[in-house]
This record gives C-alpha cells, structure tokens and sequence, in this order.
C-alpha cells in the first residue's frame, strides 16, 4: 500500500523522511456548495457526461488552449437563470487551486467574460453531490448550555424544518473536527473517484471508450480536489506529486497515462491517508489531548486550558470558546490564510489580518470583526451577531436575528432557515485594513452589501432528512439597516500598538443616506428637566457642564444620577459597546 512516499520514489532520502500525505482541499466541500437543485447529480456521469460534452460545444479556445465558457453558456446548458450561472462562476473563482487562473485574476466585473475552464467547471458540478457531516454532540453538553443561544420566538415558524433547528439547538452541537471532516471527504472522493477519472480522461490515440487516459494536463485539474503534504505549496503543480508525471522534461510532450493506473495510485494514497488519520485519532482517545493539535476540536480543548485559539500549519487558526470577554488576533498571530470562531458567546472578537477564507460556526450575542477577506465568508447558526467584514464574498446560512455590516465585492449569499437578518455598508477601519485589501486583492470601489441573492430554505448538502416540498422555499433574505441605527465602529486603539498603517477612514464609499444618518448621530443629545426640551451639543463638555449647572437638591441629584446610571447601562449593551468594559478587563 502506498504511504504517500511515491511522490518521489527515486530519491534515496525518502526513507528517512515522514511520509507525505494525500488531502483533500477543504475549500470547495466548505465554501463551493451551492443549495440550487439543478447544480445537483446523484446518478454520476450518467448526466454530467453529456453536460461536459454540450459545455465543450459551447465553449472558446482561451489563449492559453484551455475551453473555457461564460455564464450565459452555462445558464444553457444547466437551465438555470443567468444570476445563478454568475453565481457559479464567482463561487468557483472563490475555491480554484491555481491562483495564476484567468478566473482568478479577473476583476469582479470581468469574471463573466473571462469564464471557467469546463473540466474545473465538470469537477465542480459534481461535488455538488457531496453531504457533509452531521454536527456531533458536544461531550459536555452541561458546560455549554449557559451561554448557548436560547429557544428563539422564531423556533415555531416554518416547523417542518425541526431538523435543522436540533443542529442549532436541543442537542448542544458543535462542528466536526478537522480530521473527521477530512476522513469524510477523502470516503466520498474514494467512492467516486471512478466516475471523476471518466470526466477527465479521454480515448486512447486509435482505441475504444474502454482505453482511457489521462494527459499531464488532464491530470492537472485533480488539484482541485487534492494536494499533497501538510500545507498547500503555491505554483506546485500536483502533477509533480505523481510518481507517473514528476521530473517530466516541459519541453516534450507528455506521455497519457491509463486512467487505471492514476485511479489505483490515488485510491492507495486515500487509504494510507486514512489510516493515518485513524491511527492518530486512536493515539488522541489514549493520551492526553493537546490545545495546538490540528484535529482536536477546539470546544474540548479550552475546557482543559485558558487558551483560546490554536494555529497549525495546516488548517485554519481556531478561535472557540470565548465568553464574555474580548479576543484579538493580528496579522503576526495568525501563521495560515484561515480563521473559525466557533461558539463565542456575549464577547468581542477582532481577527485584523489578510485571509483567504474565514468561518463563523455557533456564536450568539457577539460581535466579530473580521479583517480583508480575499475569498470567502462563512456565517452559519449565529444568533443575535454583529458581523463586520471585508471580504470579495460572504454566505449566511441559518442565521437570525443578525446584522451585517459589509464591504463586499459580490452578492451576499443568504442560504437556509434565517430570519430578521439585515445587512448595512462596512462602519469600521485599523490602520493596516486597506493593506490587507491589497494583499489579499479586495477593491474598496466596489460594494454590493444591498444586494443579497436568497436561494433555499433547505440545503441539500446537509445530512439531514426533510419533509417534501420544503426543498422548493425560498430562503428569507436580508433587509437594510435603518440608516437611522447605522454609526461607526470603534476598533480599540491599543490593539494596534506602534502600527505603521496607512489607513485613517473607512475605504467603503458610504450612501448618502447613511453618510447623512452617521453625521446626524455624531451629535449628542441633552434633555432639559424644567423645559422638557432636547438640545444638540457637538462635545460632551457642554452636556457636562449643564448638568452640573442644573439646581436639583441633593435627593433629586440622587435620582437624577440613578436615572442617568440605568439609561447608560441599556445603551452599552444596545449599541454594543459594553464590548470596551470586556477589552478592559481582558488588559
């Protein structure tokens, strides 16, 4: 059985070195899946291959001898709308291995015009049929079950969809570790590993349908599904990982390989992987656990120590756990290009960094402020969550009760069973925010916060059953913030220590009308107690001095005080800054 080693089987030093291990690329099972049923085939290449053959009629030659095809091909041939067929386009750009892909490069309004190269679109499509793993229970549940979202008004709306509400509720759970999900995902990619090979290969030169091969450039493409070793190499070609393919001279044409022996090669590869992931998962039910190891779920591990977040070399930097506090982490802090804040509770979170994905799992009555997100935002089971994010997308699932303020460069995508959620421009800025834009290619001209594309109520790739005909609701989209309730965010000055950023305003253009509303509440308001008036003040020194100027005796002053005390207190937490006591205390 191979051990991953074969990548170079010719070196005399592979002996001595830890094997290398085939993985499956988390971003296209985590931030690709899109609940539209049309994108969706459970009977294999029976209808895919005639799919990829109309979307290769259809196609161009690009200048790189890729077929390559745009939206409106797409909308053809899938029959669905064009908004939808955009939709897979961006949501492909947002998940491809290679970033030197044209789709990749292209600016947000040339997207459509430079289109997707059909065999990554073909791939794509069919992961579409993948089911991810059920939520499992959290081992104690008892220590989670005070600061976990209450029963909500909303949970008797839509009733049909009880499965969904036991993910979010009675059961207390929590998301999957890591090396489950990946043990998930390489199973499916196991099964139907035949079926992907079939949509790539083509005939051999003079044989039948029977002799398939796969050229080096064909081969390519399974980059998108995999990659080799801990963390994903920038400009390695995967093919160079196979012992068929590497050290190929560039210069000559390659030589196909039969699609049987790529397909044993990869399917010995899965198995060492997974029982590697199996042997290490048993060694971690035998031993102690350890809060930076990768694939324990953080929800465990900070029951055990004060510390709040872990970073691997591969995988995602985990931020669970906080309650009623506040938490920040910077760009040195953060060693990957992705972050999961997982069941926070009642605190603030700043995560001021360049990423390139970012999920937000379980949190309730918080507010998580997100740094430049260049492709992808996850929000799924929040309750009553400010979220404040820089990112070229965002996808809100199961939600409710949220506000969004947003500076995004697609669609926000709203997905699942949400209710009261509203989105509002991006209020906030750190002085590195639009270096981070930079690095991670955001563009602050473009802002489509007020545009959210609602698809259904039920995701398809959930594992959960769901009564018939609930497949068809539409999912409850997003409204617009008040202006009236919009103001700016206030990031704490000392998170930023001795920065050298650049950046000393919002780069998000504001609408009129909340640029307005903003100018409006940066007045302060006083009430007079004889004259039953309100006056405007522009500093706060005026309204302090008129109250110590008000002639009130000593019980009156008493009151006045308990009044002003009590009022103070609902604002902190209905605007949110009681945020800044929690800074205070975590300093």
């Amino acid at each position: 059985m191979a051990d991953g080693a074969d990548a170079s089987p010719s070196s005399s030093s592979t002996a001595t070195k830890e094997p290398v291990f085939l993985h499956p690329r988390r971003e296209p099972f985590e931030h690709g899946l899109l609940p539209i049923p049309k994108l969706i085939f459970t009977d294999g290449t029976q209808t895919l291959g005639p799919i990829k053959t109309k979307l290769i009629e259809r196609s161009i030659t690009s200048s790189t001898n890729s077929l390559r095809v745009n939206s409106i091909a797409i909308a053809e041939t899938l029959q669905i709308s064009t908004d939808h067929a955009r939709l897979v386009l961006n949501s492909l750009a947002s998940v491809l291995h290679c970033d030197s892909d044209p789709l990749v490069l292209a600016k947000p309004d040339d997207i459509d015009s430079v289109g997707a190269d059909v065999y990554d679109l073909v791939l794509f499509l069919y992961i579409q049929s993948y089911k991810r793993l059920l939520p499992r229970t959290h081992k104690d549940a008892a220590a989670v079950a005070d600061v976990w979202p209450s029963t909500s008004a909303f949970d008797g709306y839509l009733s049909a969809l009880s499965p969904l509400q036991l993910v979010r509720g009675n059961s207390r759970r929590a998301m999957p570790s890591q090396a489950d999900e990946e043990a998930h995902q390489l199973s499916y990619l196991q099964k139907h590993m035949a079926n992907i090979l079939s949509l790539l290969a083509e005939p051999a030169e003079g044989e039948g349908e029977e002799s398939l091969v796969l050229s080096m450039e064909r081969f390519e493409h399974l980059g998108f599904l995999f990659q080799f070793g801990e963390k994903e190499s920038e400009g390695n070609q995967f093919s160079q990982s196979a012992p068929f393919f590497a050290n190929s001279d560039p210069d000559m044409p390659d030589v196909p390989v039969p699609a049987a022996q790529v397909h044993e090669w990869i399917s010995q590869n899965i198995a060492s992987t997974l029982e590697h992931i199996s042997e290490r998962s048993s060694a971690k039910e035998n031993g102690p656990n350890s809060v930076f190891d990768q694939d324990v779920a953080m929800a465990d591990a900070c029951t055990a120590s004060s510390t709040k977040a872990s970073t691997s070399a591969r995988g995602p930097c985990y931020i669970e756990g906080i309650s009623k506090s506040s938490f920040v982490r910077q760009a040195s802090d953060v060693k990957g290009s992705s972050a999961k804040v997982l069941n926070c509770h009642d605190s603030v979170i700043y995560i001021l960094a360049p990423l390139r994905y970012a999920t937000i799992y379980g949190c309730s009555d918080a507010t998580i402020v997100l740094g430049a997100v260049g492709k992808a935002v996850r929000v799924e089971h929040c309750e009553r969550v400010h979220v404040i994010t820089a990112a070229n997308r965002i996808c809100i699932a199961n939600c409710r009760e949220c506000v969004f303020f947003l500076g995004v460069n697609q669609r926000p995508l709203v997905v699942g069973d949400n209710h009261k959620l509203q989105v509002a421009p991006f209020n906030t800025f750190y002085p590195e925010l639009e270096e981070h834009m930079t690095q991670v290619g955001m563009e602050a001209s473009i802002n489509r916060w007020d545009e959210p594309l609602a698809l259904g109520v039920v995701d398809p790739h959930d594992s959960l059953s769901h009564p018939a005909g609930v497949s068809d609701v539409q999912a409850e989209s997003a409204t617009r913030l008040d202006p009236d309730q919009f103001t700016n965010f206030l990031i704490p000055k000392w998170f930023g220590g001795e920065s050298l950023g650049s950046t000393k305003n919002n780069p998000f253009p504001l609408p009129d009308v909340y640029m307005t509303s903003q100018q409006r509440n940066a007045l302060h308001i006083t009430f007079d107690p004889f004259t039953y008036d309100f006056f405007q003040h522009n500093n706060l020194g005026e309204i302090k001095q008129i109250l110590k100027e008000v002639p009130l005796e000593e019980n009156r002053k008493r009151e006045l005080s308990t009044a002003l005390h009590l009022c103070f207190k609902d604002w902190l937490y209905a605007s949110g800054n009681i945020r800044q006591l929690y800074c205070l205390q975590g300093e």
